[in-house]
């Protein structure tokens, strides 16, 4: 049996797992135009759930992340820890109350669906998602509040198939996202 061959952290492995960031100039990145989803955060209660929906935003390239009511926002230390450095590329701001946003949001053209295990929420999978679009994402322990999924355009869901009804929120996050940016075709641009 031969020597294994080391490879050199920051270049490709073996299996050409990319281990370096995009390669192109972060000038030329921050000149690309943004997908246009926009988050909502409804009273995220852990910051380490925020960070890493951040990173979910810079990684699809998301118009913006809205933190709303006691929900953690930059600049925050326990953010950074799971935003892995993406803080500074995702366009974001805060509202103290939810409505507000979805009122500027709808005010703004989007429309805006909240993700949430409810009656008349629909499979993520079989909504037609409009550009621009805004999704809610509700608190880990009482999800989206009922007066905002009121004011919603619709709500959606992730069609579980074990004992418990909700997905961690920043995994439901990337989900969804995906899902639209796979219906708009976005691919890697």
């Amino acid at each position: 049996m031969g020597r294994r061959k080391r490879y050199d952290p920051g270049t490709e492995t073996a299996f050409g797992v990319r281990t370096r960031d995009a390669a192109i100039p972060l000038e030329t990145y921050l000149r690309l135009p943004k997908n246009p989803i926009h988050l909502v955060l409804d009273r995220l209660r852990s910051a380490f759930n925020v960070g890493s929906i951040f990173r979910t935003a810079e990684t699809a390239r998301l118009a913006e992340v809205i933190t709303c009511g006691y929900t953690a926002h930059p600049p925050h230390p326990k953010l950074e820890k799971t935003a892995l450095g993406t803080l500074d590329y995702v366009p974001t701001r805060h509202f103290e109350e939810t409505q507000d946003a979805v009122n500027a949001l709808r005010d703004a053209g989007a429309y805006v669906l909240a993700l949430e295990t409810a009656e008349r929420s629909r499979a993520y999978t079989v909504v037609d998602y409009p550009k621009p679009v805004a999704l809610v994402l509700g608190n880990e322990a009482l999800g989206v509040d009922r007066e905002v999924m009121a004011a919603c355009d619709g709500l959606v869901e992730i069609p579980l198939r074990g004992y418990k009804n909700s997905l961690n929120v920043a995994a439901a996050c990337a989900v969804v996202v995906f899902e639209i940016l796979r219906q708009w075709d976005a691919g890697r641009q």
